[in-house]
């Protein structure tokens, strides 16, 4: 028997799509995952199926409508990303739901297995085709900018010294929160290293990029990428720290030493579908990946900052990221060494 507040969640489903899609649905089942939003699977009466994406917080949907735009200007330039279905009124989010409603992408998984074999090179051309799109947005135009402005050090160092301080004052901590609480003081140790990496680093790119682009916000099909989803409204950041999202994922560099092989494919792969990308760029990624996890809280913060996110694959997540900054340190201090 389902749970009534799923029957609600579907039946607001169903009306949304027949009153602003005139779609009239013949299946609508929930999907475990998202959120910011509650995610359904529909096959309407013609045997079409739809990826509902329902808002559970209405003050934000600019923000959401921003994001739903940009994965619109990717999709115009050739990137994989799945087609919004605007409603009858010719809106591309619904208020009344507030739903988006997306091509669904059959027969695909996301890419928390890793990236292995050929998926490197299918993975790198796809990434180097967004960015030579979203080079061309019209919100901010790419633009050179020092490494150190990847992350404030002082409210870097600020942030680690409140999450020790929080931990330490209680008097009990769960198995998990005493794990975040020596994570926190190895990475404070380790921040010192963080600056020494950005001030070897020349000059990078920052541009529009899609903001997210973890391996959950992937999807593949056998060795080639399905389909980009869950953009994140238009801001410039750095094209070597989306790179290194996708290219260092944790999920990837604990399957093993197939990483230091298979990210150069995908940096040449990259190189290959955006020729003017800047070399530095994807030279940096390593460094900028390493960089970046070292200097991140989360989600050793989770606990302190929003307790309900602390599930177990929360858990396996926060200590795999972990074991991926000092992996890539040691490599980056390995390089280092030999190269004097």
């Amino acid at each position: 028997m389902r749970e009534p507040s799923a029957v609600t969640d579907e039946r607001m489903v169903a009306d949304a799509l027949v009153v602003a899609y005139g779609i009239q649905p013949a299946e609508i089942t929930k999907i475990a995952a998202g959120t910011a939003t509650l995610n359904f699977h529909v096959t309407d009466d013609e045997g079409d199926q739809w990826f509902a994406k329902v808002y559970r917080d209405r003050t934000v949907l600019q923000h959401e409508l921003a994001a739903v735009e940009l994965a619109e200007f990717a999709r115009a330039g050739g990137v994989p990303v799945p087609g919004v279905r605007r409603t009858r009124a010719g809106k591309l989010i619904d208020d009344a739901g507030p739903m988006s409603l997306w091509e669904y992408v059959a027969d695909a998984e996301t890419a928390e297995g890793g990236l292995t074999g050929d998926r490197w090179q299918a993975v790198g051309a796809v990434l180097g085709r967004l960015h030579r799109r979203l080079a061309d947005h019209p919100a901010a135009a790419p633009k050179m900018r020092p490494a150190s402005g990847l992350k404030d050090a002082d409210r870097t160092r600020a942030r680690f010294d409140w999450l020790i301080t929080e931990y330490s004052r209680r008097e009990t901590l769960s198995s998990f929160e005493a794990w975040a609480l020596d994570a926190a003081k190895q990475r404070r140790g380790l921040l010192h290293k963080v600056d020494a990496i950005l001030a070897r680093l020349p000059k990078l790119t920052e541009q529009i990029v899609h903001g997210d682009l973890a391996s959950p916000n992937l999807l593949l099909r056998g060795d080639t990428v399905a389909a980009v989803i869950d953009f994140m409204p238009p801001t410039p950041r750095y094209v070597s720290w989306e790179i290194a999202r996708i290219g260092c994922d944790p999920r990837t560099i604990l399957l093993g030493d197939q990483w230091i092989t298979g990210l150069p494919d995908l940096l040449a792969a990259y190189q290959d579908e955006h020729p003017a990308a800047h070399p530095d760029d994807l030279t940096s990624t390593i460094a900028i990946g390493c960089a970046y996890t070292l200097a991140s809280t989360y989600p050793l913060a989770e606990p302190l900052t929003d307790p309900t996110a602390v599930t177990p694959s929360l858990k396996s997540y926060a200590e795999a990221r972990h074991q991926t900054a000092l992996t890539l340190l040691s490599h980056l201090d390995l390089l280092h060494d030999e190269l004097g």
